[in-house]
């Protein structure tokens, strides 16, 4: 006897419900909700629990699929059990044919007759299937244009300039995110003069395995001067992030489109090499003069093996007699020059007043994030990331 059910979190081995056929509501398939093919108990059970574990609804049909929820579902799981009646469905993209007998050479065969993209095995496809359904669920597009900032020397400016590039980013519309990855820094949020805004920061998250969800992350981070921001606590006893909750958590920070803005540690160990991999690309403040380009060269050595797009920012300042221009330090340190960052009068004064680095979008601190913008992000559009 087949069922016909949307299903919601929660659903899980021996809990499914089941609406008569036809009942209002029966056929609906909500926006984001998968669609569910199959009439084996036991693989129905699992595949509900596991949209459950990806924050979202399963809408399920039994028999031959119907035309409006084949058509319009984002994605379609098919159970193997379901092939015979998929067979004639007009082709679609996002097709999923899942199994549970591990010795089954003809598995990608049928995959291949009802147009499916990938022929799944549980559970150990599962983690997979689960990314996939919360992406689905969450609408997920292109990845967020994810910018890192790194200091090649202490105190060469690289939280004002990941703050001042985060609030550009945020005046142009665009969902912007600004990550704090420096463990013994002062606090981003305390830039912003925001140290006291509700929200979770970086400890909260210290649990997190395997996926995080984008939209769960964003509500529930600090919202300060149109940005979102992921702080530190004030605690110095608190346990430290493992490195994979921090892979987890900036993959779900720059799942859902937009800027993320990353404030990188001067080191790179396990959790950094977690960020620097999911960069689209870095900018390196390089200050002038010998020692500081020495050690800009060392941190470059450090992060160009885990970031390919690596470019140098050249504060400005007083050359050195005979020293070389921004363009000829970069060149230097065998980087692509991203500009010269300019002095910002007053930013002290700003500062202590609670008003955050590039406030003032006539500032020259503003103008020089804003131009980087115009640069790296139009090819992808106003909504889009591009580098």
């Amino acid at each position: 006897m087949g069922r016909d059910t949307t299903t919601g979190r929660g659903g899980g081995r021996g809990r499914s419900t089941a609406p008569a056929r036809g009942a209002p509501g029966a056929d609906r398939t909500e926006p984001g909700a998968p669609l569910v093919l199959t009439e084996d108990p036991d693989l129905l059970d699992d595949l509900l629990r596991l949209c459950a574990a990806a924050g979202t609804r399963a809408a399920v049909r039994p028999g031959p699929p119907d035309t409006a929820g084949w058509e319009s579902a984002p994605l379609v799981i098919v159970g193997d059990d379901a092939v015979p009646r998929v067979r004639g469905a007009a082709r679609r993209p996002d097709v999923l044919l899942v199994s549970r007998a591990p010795d089954d050479p003809g598995r990608w065969r049928r995959a291949v007759e009802v147009g499916a993209h990938h022929a799944l095995l549980l559970p150990q496809d599962e983690p997979w299937l689960v990314d996939r359904i919360a992406d689905v669920a969450e609408g997920a597009g292109r990845p967020a244009l994810t910018v890192g900032v790194l200091g090649g020397t202490g105190g060469a400016g690289a939280s004002t300039l990941a703050c001042a590039l985060a609030l550009a980013s945020a005046r142009r519309g665009r969902r912007t995110l600004l990550v704090d990855a420096d463990p013994l820094g002062g606090g981003l949020d305390v830039l912003l003069g925001g140290e006291a805004a509700e929200g979770l920061r970086w400890p909260a998250f210290a649990g997190s395995r395997g996926r995080v969800g984008g939209g769960a992350l964003e509500e529930a981070l600090p919202a300060l001067h149109g940005l979102r921001v992921l702080s530190w606590g004030r605690d110095g006893d608190e346990a430290p992030v493992p490195p994979d909750a921090v892979r987890a958590v900036l993959a779900a920070a720059r799942r859902r489109d937009g800027t993320v803005v990353v404030d990188l540690p001067r080191r790179v160990d396990t959790g950094a090499a977690q960020v620097l991999a999911q960069l689209d690309l870095g900018l390196l403040l390089v200050p002038r003069g010998l020692r500081p380009v020495a050690a800009a060269g060392r941190m470059a050595a450090a992060v160009r093996p885990v970031l390919r797009d690596l470019r140098a920012v050249v504060p400005a300042g007083r050359r050195p007699p005979g020293g070389p221009d921004g363009a000829g330090t970069a060149r230097l340190l065998d980087l692509p020059y991203a500009g010269e960052l300019p002095r910002e009068p007053g930013l002290s004064t700003a500062r202590e007043a609670g008003r955050p680095p590039g406030h003032d979008p006539r500032g020259p601190l503003a103008r020089f994030c804003a131009a980087f913008w115009d640069r790296v992000a139009p090819a992808a559009g106003p909504d889009g990331a591009g580098a």
